[in-house]
């Protein structure tokens, strides 16, 4: 390992060993929020070097892209190996944008929590179950201060875990203006889907309202996300059973650079999770202009607003209803659009690396 780029103090240490070449959800937040922290002089835990930033280069084998492995790696590198470079750069606060640190060390930190998804939706075996269940709660207690992306998630570290609520900041997350914006293309006749494809994404209801339209041949359903084989092959199972294989397409993960496209030309972006900490694609789609059908619960109500039409994820009658009167309805249309477009002016990087950064600076 070694440090380039000396001029900076190294008060300030930011975990990025989690940034990788496909990021989504925790990976995004990360590569979005660090550069709105340059005025504290952070230094940065990265296996690729920033120009602009003081740098100490990390293993490049610690991200999602290895999977279960690359998690676990991660896992014994922040607790054996973190505290050292902790110590070594005579640090005095690591921030980390996972709820991922060095426990019973002598390190200081402040982390970011996402969702308690786990916890929700527990899965028999998963390895994400005890995670969240016995090593997040020690980071949190241990931790200087912790940041989430929504009240949602704040009220579930309080139940969870009976963190007080004074010890936590919501800060929401945003959207990158200069890439998410209407592109005044013609619309075209299918729904997105972007995310994902565990049950808790609820696809499979997502996929039987969609066949329920009174004229579903008219329309596709396009599901944005990287394909999975624990969940995929039930899916597409479920599509040809009900006859409409030639209406949905599984487009497997959407490089960052398409994004903008496939939105704009959706009739909507169809996101019908049964939770989430926060919801990045409904803040993506209202900031391109294209409408949004999402759920009630969560944090989606907060993220959405009244820019979006909400519904029972559970009620699939109910998403059926939605995507019926937004293909139908014009005025709607135009209507949630705008509102879409203005709500999401609320959020920016810019504003979330603001906040966080007045967090961090109370504990420098």
């Amino acid at each position: 390992m070694k440090m380039v780029n000396h001029k900076y103090s190294n008060r300030l240490i930011i975990n990025l060993s989690i940034l990788f070449s496909r990021p989504t959800g925790i990976s995004n937040y990360a590569k979005n929020i660090f550069p709105h922290l340059k005025t504290l002089n952070p230094t940065l835990l990265t296996a690729e070097s920033y120009s602009k930033f003081n740098c100490y280069l990390v293993p490049d084998n610690l991200t999602p892209a290895q999977g279960t492995k690359g998690h676990i790696r991660r896992l014994f590198w922040t607790q054996f190996q973190l505290p050292q470079i902790y110590k070594n750069l005579k640090s005095n606060l690591l921030f980390s944008p996972l709820p991922e640190a060095p426990l019973y060390s002598n390190s200081r930190f402040v982390v970011m929590v996402h969702d308690f998804i786990p916890l929700r939706f527990p899965k028999r075996f998963s390895p994400l179950t005890p995670y969240h269940r016995y090593y997040i709660p020690q980071v949190i207690t241990q931790a200087e201060h912790v940041i989430c992306n929504s009240q949602s998630t704040a009220k579930d570290i309080t139940d969870f875990f009976q963190i007080p609520a004074s010890k936590i900041t919501p800060i929401p997350l945003a959207h990158d203006r200069t890439h998410f914006f209407p592109l005044n293309l013609p619309t075209r006749n299918y729904f997105l889907y972007i995310g994902r494809q565990d049950p808790y994404k609820n696809i499979q209801r997502l996929i039987s309202a969609f066949a329920a339209l009174p004229n579903c041949k008219d329309y596709e359903l396009w599901l944005a996300g990287p394909s999975d084989r624990r969940y995929t092959p039930t899916l597409k199972a479920q599509v040809a059973e009900l006859g409409i294989t030639n209406q949905v397409k599984f487009l497997d993960y959407i490089p960052y650079s398409e994004l903008p496209k496939i939105i704009n030309q959706a009739i909507a972006l169809v996101f019908p999770s049964l939770w989430e900490g926060f919801g990045l694609p409904v803040l993506e789609a209202m900031a391109c202009g294209t409408p949004v059908i999402t759920s009630n619960l969560s944090s989606l109500p907060q993220v959405a607003g009244d820019a979006a039409i909400l519904i029972n994820p559970y009620n699939t009658g109910e998403i059926t209803e939605a995507m019926q009167t937004i293909a139908t309805d014009l005025g709607l249309r135009s209507r949630l659009s705008s509102q879409g477009i203005a709500h999401s002016q609320q959020f920016s990087w810019e504003k979330t690396g603001k906040a966080t950064g007045e967090v961090l600076s109370r504990y420098l």
